[in-house]
């Protein structure tokens, strides 16, 4: 007699479909999991042998075996244990097997019984949704599962509650979806005195959802600017939300089952290592540029962080994706980020100031923007000096324009270049390429004059002409043009990085 009970193997954001095949035959006791487990589903039989007792059962005196099909496909993580204890109270004829082939199922069993939490419910609750399956998952993750549209959702908090709805004494309560998590408070930019060149760089950014490299001495307002994006940029639609709520879910990063709304804003330390910044370990999980999906990904102190770290990012940033190579598996996680940077321009940070310079500038500025590579810059659209600020900024009374304002004209831009790219997969000007960059982008004569000056002066590179095309058709949306001027195309070139120190 064998029992099958279906529930799910994530590999990145793909939710792979499993089942579970529980028989029991005579023979010496035995407990055996096949199916490529990895210790945590191994160690399962122990977990499923002490819940059982803690609700007053004890496992057949036979051969029990449990066989994760398909068998080549790796088995990672602890949510097997519930469908395992699932399928043995079947083949033991405490719950009708029937019933479970209605029902894919995950979660962790804990020695009392209790059901806890497991990283990627709402995958698997939207996988359950396709295949037209309800879903058994831990009470605690109801709220994030019920947000998966046209599921039953049993979400229980121990064994025995599931087993009373099963046999129609207690049944489970139909839970509620958990509220859309409220975008953090931060700074306006309100705040940010002076600095006027770095405040436009910052609303074109959003704008257009372009790379930004702020460099400038400390204390001259980077980061603050850095913390202002959030504010500017407009809340995620529906579609985004899931996005990004998918790759909290697999992390483990949902919180009390709550949709995020808002854009994510990450901005991971510089001693970061390469798998917390593109993702992988032992166990591949998202690093911070996929939990920065459609949001920011800020990198402070850019020269601080190895340079192999930040050159793991020049896939991503092309690509809009990461793609993490295991032996036996290759993963893919998202990773559509809007890059953020700052730093000094040398070790000590007062390159321009006579008076604080150290000893070996202009020397030591030249060893510490080396640490970045070229290919790495040449991906970042908008490069911008933030000089100090001044004693007649700080004591300015003038009230600098509020972030509120400046969002409206960042979603007025968004507004537009939705309408634009309607019916493709591009989202902002920052992602348009190809036929569709030159239909929409392309200056009109005097602006094609001045491309072709600045692209031999400057010596542009094919990826740097066409990203100072894309930020030139954003000035353009943020000055309401249907068409790329001359204009437009000089603001952008104003924005391309310089020639290195010599």
């Amino acid at each position: 007699m064998v029992a099958h009970v279906s529930t799910v193997a994530f590999l990145g954001l793909e939710a792979r479909a499993v089942e579970v095949q529980v028989q029991v035959t005579p023979g010496l006791p035995n407990f055996l999991v096949v199916g490529l487990p990895d210790k945590a589903v191994g160690e399962s039989r122990e977990r499923v042998r002490g819940a059982l007792a803690a609700i007053g059962l004890s496992l057949p005196p036979k051969r029990i075996t449990v066989n994760l099909s398909p068998a080549d496909l790796p088995k990672e993580g602890s949510h097997y244990d519930l469908p395992i204890a699932l399928g043995l109270l079947g083949v033991m004829g405490i719950i009708d097997r029937e019933t479970l082939a209605d029902y894919l199922v995950v979660g962790e069993l804990g020695l009392d019984g209790r059901i806890a939490s497991v990283p990627g419910v709402l995958l698997a609750a939207l996988h359950a949704s396709e295949r037209g399956l309800g879903l058994v998952c831990p009470a605690s993750q109801g709220s994030e599962a019920i947000w998966a549209s046209r599921i039953e959702v049993l979400a229980a908090p121990d064994l025995m509650a599931l087993l009373a709805h099963f046999k129609g004494s207690a049944p489970l309560p139909t839970p509620r979806a958990g509220e859309i998590e409220p975008a953090p408070p931060g700074p306006d930019m309100a705040q940010v005195k002076g600095q006027e060149t770095a405040r436009r760089a910052l609303e074109i950014a959003a704008a257009g959802g372009h790379n930004l490299l702020m460099s400038g001495p400390p204390g001259s307002g980077k980061s603050l600017l850095a913390a202002c994006l959030p504010g500017i940029l407009p809340d995620l639609t529906p579609g985004e939300a899931l996005e990004v709520s998918m790759v909290a879910s697999v992390s483990g990063n949902l919180a009390e089952g709550r949709l995020i709304r808002a854009r994510p804003f990450r901005a991971p330390h510089h001693s970061a290592s390469m798998p917390a910044l593109v993702g992988g370990g032992l166990k591949a999980r998202p690093g911070e540029v996929s939990l920065a999906h459609l949001g920011v990904l800020f990198l402070d102190e850019l020269p601080e962080f190895q340079r192999g770290v930040l050159d793991s990012l020049r896939q991503p940033l092309e690509t809009g994706k990461i793609s993490i190579a295991r032996a036996n598996a290759h993963v893919t996680f998202p990773a559509r980020v809007q890059l953020v940077a700052a730093m000094n321009p040398c070790r000590c940070g007062h390159l321009g100031d006579p008076a604080l310079a150290c000893s070996r500038a202009p020397r030591c500025a030249v060893d510490y923007q080396a640490r970045l590579s070229g290919p790495l810059l040449d991906r970042i659209d908008l490069h911008v000096e933030v000089a100090a600020v001044t004693a007649a900024d700080l004591v300015s009374p003038a009230p600098a324009e509020p972030s509120a304002v400046v969002a409206a004209r960042v979603a007025a831009a968004r507004a537009i270049q939705t309408g634009r790219y309607e019916g493709s997969p591009v989202r902002t000007n920052a992602e348009a390429d190809g036929d569709l960059l030159t239909d929409t982008a392309t200056p009109d004569e005097p602006g094609r004059a001045l491309l072709a000056q600045a692209a031999e002066s400057l010596r542009l590179s094919a990826r740097g002409y066409t990203r100072v095309l894309r930020v030139a058709r954003t000035i353009a949306d943020l000055a309401g043009s249907a068409g790329v001027g001359r204009v437009h195309v000089a603001e952008a070139l104003s924005y391309r990085r310089r020639a290195p120190i010599n």
